[in-house]
C-alpha cells in the first residue's frame, strides 16, 4: 500500500518559495515552524528533492524533545525516515541530510546515478534504483517501495520541481500551503509549482488558519 502523501510548502503572495539572494528567504514564522515540527512528528518519512538538499542543506529532524520522546514511547524512531530523489546523483555525503541524526536515510536514484551514489554514500544512506525513462526517477515506484518499507504517512517538503511532479502525476493526497504576507517580485525566483499537468478545477479547501502573520490553507486532493 502506498503512503498517504502530504505536500507542505510556504510561499509568498506571488507564489515564490525563495528569492535569488545568497541567504534563504524565511517565509514562515516561529509559530508556524512549531506547527511544521508537529506535522513532521506525525509522519513516518520526510521527502525533499536533491536540489533542496544541495541549496538549503536541511537537517529534517524533529526539533521538540517532547515530540521525539512521544514517538519513542509509541515504538517509533525519534525522527522520521529521510528520503530524497535524484536523477543526476550530485549529492554531497557531508551535507546535513546525511550527517544529522541517526535515523534511516533513503536515496532514490536514476539508473545512471545509482551505482556511483552507492559507492559515494556507503554506510550513510541506502541507495535504491527506481526505473524511469532516461535518467528520471519513477515516483510511483518510489511510493510503492516506501509502502513496502512500512511508510504509511509521507511528508513532502519540496522543492518546487518535486511538488510539481507529485501534483501533475496525481500522487498527492493533501496540500498544506502557508502564504506569507510579502511579495518576492522576481520572475526568476523559485516557485511553488512550475508548469506540468496540474489538477484542473477547484480544489477542496478543508481548513484556513491564521498563524501569526501567515495563513495556512489545507486542501484535500483526493
Amino acid at each position: 500500500m502506498r503512503p498517504y502523501v502530504l505536500l507542505s510548502c510556504a510561499m509568498s503572495i506571488d507564489g515564490h518559495i525563495d528569492d535569488n539572494g545568497p541567504e534563504r528567504l524565511l517565509l514562515s514564522n516561529a509559530e508556524d515552524f512549531d506547527r511544521v515540527d508537529e506535522v513532521r512528528a506525525s509522519c513516518d518519512a520526510i521527502m525533499v528533492g536533491a536540489g533542496t538538499v544541495r541549496r538549503d542543506n536541511p537537517r529534517l529532524l524533529i526539533r521538540s524533545p517532547e515530540r521525539r520522546h512521544r514517538r519513542v514511547a509509541r515504538g517509533l524512531p525519534p525522527d522520521p525516515v529521510k528520503v530524497t530523489v535524484t536523477a543526476r546523483g550530485d549529492l554531497d555525503p557531508e551535507c546535513a541530510f546525511f550527517t544529522a541524526g541517526d535515523g534511516e536515510k533513503l536515496v532514490y536514484a536514476s539508473a545512471s546515478a545509482a551505482v556511483p551514489l552507492a559507492g559515494l554514500l556507503k554506510d550513510r544512506a541506502t541507495v535504491i534504483h527506481t526505473g524511469g525513462p532516461g535518467d528520471t526517477v519513477d515516483l510511483r515506484l518510489v511510493l510503492d517501495d516506501l509502502g513496502r518499507r512500512g511508510i504509511r504517512r509521507l511528508m513532502v517538503e519540496g522543492g518546487g520541481g518535486l511538488h510539481t511532479r507529485f501534483l501533475s502525476e496525481r500522487l498527492a493526497d493533501e496540500l498544506q500551503l502557508v502564504v506569507a504576507p510579502l511579495f518576492v517580485g522576481d520572475p526568476a525566483a523559485p516557485r511553488f509549482v512550475s508548469g506540468g499537468d496540474l489538477p484542473k478545477g477547484r480544489l477542496n479547501l478543508t481548513e484556513v488558519v491564521k498563524i501569526g502573520d501567515v495563513a495556512l490553507l489545507r486542501y484535500r486532493l483526493r
